[in-house]
């Protein structure tokens, strides 16, 4: 995972640890990354109630230190649907949110800072974040009401643990107001922030991947034809993909000259993911294999296998 920016306590003060990045280019990332965690480092020297992280911030002024007057509301991520991740490649998915806030918070200010991130485990200790890898932007429908689109991007390779990860996660919003602090390294007790929790759910899965071959080919009509396959879905401890074992799979078959899939019949996967099964074979078409999905991995069809019946 990225490794994030973590608060300490130093002789009363809160300050934020030094960053530790894989590579330069993830550098401005990961700045953006600890803007939560300033948050987080401000609200501490304030002693508010964590309790109180699910309403609205509402005490202080844009140029005054301590809670913003500003809330979040209307927030989805990848458009209600689950975030499938794969093994290497980066999974972006888009934000939408609505930030409320006192006339007097200039969240356009060149030093002012929000978003939303995803965690899991608690509120306060998440176990793992997910964020995004640019600022959102967002868009003044009113002196109070802005709306904003943002991302969540994750990185197989720094941002996940491991098969753990594969469940549901929580959205939290953020703000700060630097207050002309050096964003690296801000005195938290100088500036403005917000943190809203219970801004809805996401729930990432485990890339699937379904493989079909119809053989032999071409084949007589009324002859017997063996259909093999595998299912398989990303693992998120060893970041290769892996046999799903087990799992119900769909034999569809789609006539030459149709454009729908019908069910031949269900078979299970092994216990290495492979999948085979015999049918007589009678006219041209496409065999596929189909799943249906899981709560921890999306629901995948194989490209149809075209056989030539003669």
């Amino acid at each position: 995972m990225r490794i994030r920016a973590t608060v300490a306590a130093v002789t009363g003060a809160l300050a934020l640890s030094a960053l530790v990045i894989p590579s330069a280019a993830q550098a401005d990332d990961a700045h953006r990354s600890t803007v939560s965690d300033v948050a987080r480092a401000a609200q501490s020297t304030t002693g508010a109630d964590s309790g109180a992280k699910s309403g609205a911030r509402s005490l202080a002024a844009e140029s005054a230190p301590g809670q913003l007057d500003l809330t979040f509301s209307k927030f989805t991520v990848n458009g209600g649907k689950p975030i499938a991740v794969g093994t290497t490649a980066t999974k972006t998915v888009p934000t939408t949110f609505t930030v409320t806030h006192a006339a007097d918070v200039n969240i356009f200010a060149s030093d002012f800072k929000l978003g939303a991130e995803l965690y899991r485990g608690s509120f306060n200790s998440p176990t793992n974040e997910l964020y995004g890898d640019v600022d959102p932007t967002c868009k003044a429908v009113s002196s109070t009401v802005a709306t904003c689109k943002g991302q969540i991007a994750v990185w197989p390779q720094y941002d996940l643990i491991g098969n753990a990860d594969a469940t549901t996660w929580k959205a939290m919003g953020f703000a700060v107001d630097y207050n002309g602090e050096d964003p690296m390294n801000p005195d938290v007790t100088k500036i403005g922030f917000a943190l809203q929790d219970g801004l809805g759910t996401a729930r990432v899965q485990r890339q699937s991947s379904l493989t079909v071959n119809a053989a032999p080919e071409p084949v007589k009509k009324g002859r017997t034809i063996t259909v093999t396959g595998k299912l398989s879905r990303a693992n998120f401890d060893d970041l290769k993909y892996h046999g799903y074992a087990s799992q119900p799979v769909k034999l569809q078959f789609r006539k030459k000259g149709s454009s729908t899939y019908t069910t031949v019949k269900t078979i299970k996967s092994s216990s290495t993911g492979t999948l085979k099964t015999t049918v007589k074979a009678s006219v041209d078409g496409y065999w596929r294999y189909s799943f249906a999905g899981t709560s921890t991995t999306p629901a995948v069809s194989a490209a149809g296998d075209f056989l030539d019946v003669r």
